[in-house]
């Protein structure tokens, strides 16, 4: 975890990805948190509220459907907890195909630089 970071990324899957962004960004002096949630259940609720707590914004960055992955369940524990701007990449209104790993995340927007687009949006929304 970055201490005094602009925003967290929780990442399920898409760890790598997240942290290439974070990496991008910092060169531009934007800090980012990276946190790989590798369960969705059961969901680490106190690591969900800290990063709300001491980041104030949330990418959550999910190889995975957007409706009912992760991101439906860190969003309903930062409701309950610490309300803050989220942003979500994954899938979104479609079921993935087979094919080679690296043309599939792109192709479903699930590279850094999609992580970087959330993370931007975010942070417009944060002040």
């Amino acid at each position: 975890m970055v201490e005094g970071s602009d925003v967290t990324v929780i990442a399920n899957g898409s760890a790598g990805e997240s942290i290439r962004a974070a990496e991008t960004l910092e060169a531009e002096g934007i800090s980012v948190r990276v946190v790989d949630m590798h369960t969705v259940k059961p969901l680490d609720r106190d690591a969900v509220r800290r990063a709300a707590v001491e980041t104030g914004a949330i990418v959550v960055a999910e190889e995975h459907l957007v409706d009912g992955g992760l991101g439906v369940r860190v969003a309903q524990a930062v409701a309950e907890t610490q309300p803050c701007p989220m942003e979500f990449v994954g899938i979104h209104d479609t079921y993935a195909e087979s094919g080679e790993p690296a043309e599939l995340l792109d192709k479903y927007g699930l590279v850094a630089r999609d992580v970087i687009a959330a993370i931007r949006k975010v942070l417009a929304r944060k002040r």
